[in-house]
């Protein structure tokens, strides 16, 4: 297990002063868990923006620092699952601060709150999640249907016991999120209710339609799953996102008016 040791004492010094103001004076949307024992692993809970497809969900992620920090960047990482153009399936974060636009001086607090716009403005163009960052550019709506699927079944905040037995007023709004997400789709391709989608992990240099949500007939087991839409052609770029500028831009406008 990491420790402090790991780390220069005049680096361990300035991190226990930036995660005490954390903690005192935390980022809008953002929890910090300290942990003094270990200050290489810095965990943190991101509440989603609202207004976008992540609203009402909270996201656990992790900063993984280097021995040689703040030399190096943090490495980024989600473990809650999420649907994002620039968060590939295993968690890795895509984002310029971490990486090209790193700075000795930059804080943990301007890092996380990076971390949190790009939930606010994605940017397809740098993408890791090549399905989601192409249908973000193509189709603005399908993108935003499924990433709040994805919140929530994976993200979506503890619903309040109700002594009484009523619905409360953040319940229903969550249920009302959900049936606007799954609006279109055939109650019976369901499992109890849920729909799930496939694990979206598409072959190199092949970009595919995502496949259709998985069926069941009578709610006790998985069924067929329906066929997606024909593939569409191989894309000349193996993991770059085929994006004309016109397009990104045009697609980040539509999702920055939905705030």
């Amino acid at each position: 297990m990491a420790t402090n040791e790991n780390l220069p004492p005049n680096v361990i010094k300035q991190l226990a002063k930036e995660l005490k103001n954390l903690d005192e004076t935390p980022p809008e949307g953002i929890k910090v868990g300290v942990n003094d024992d270990n200050f290489s692993v810095i965990n943190a809970d991101i509440e989603g923006p609202a207004g976008t497809p992540y609203e009402n969900g909270v996201f656990r992620m992790k900063l993984i620092l280097s021995h040689d920090f703040p030399q190096s960047p943090p490495k980024g990482y989600f473990l809650t699952k999420i649907f994002h153009p620039n968060i590939a399936t295993n968690g890795e974060i895509c984002v310029n601060a971490l990486k090209k636009d790193w700075n000795p001086t930059l804080s943990l607090r301007h890092v996380l709150t990076v971390i949190r716009c790009l939930l606010i403005e994605p940017f397809p163009e740098s993408a890791l999640n090549e399905q989601a960052g192409k249908m973000l550019i193509d189709n603005y709506d399908e993108y935003a249907k499924y990433a709040r699927l994805y919140t929530g079944l994976h993200a979506l905040k503890p619903k309040p016991k109700s002594r009484s037995g009523t619905v409360s007023e953040s319940t229903t709004k969550n249920m009302d999120q959900t049936n606007s997400s799954l609006k279109g789709v055939d109650p019976k391709n369901t499992v109890s209710g849920i729909v799930t989608p496939y694990p979206l992990t598409p072959k190199p240099g092949n970009v595919q339609d995502l496949p259709s949500v998985i069926t069941s007939s009578n709610g006790t087991g998985v069924g067929e799953s329906t066929a997606a839409p024909a593939t569409q052609k191989k894309e000349s770029g193996m993991n770059k996102v085929p994006a004309d500028k016109k397009k990104i831009m045009d697609a980040r406008k539509k999702s920055l008016k939905r705030l």
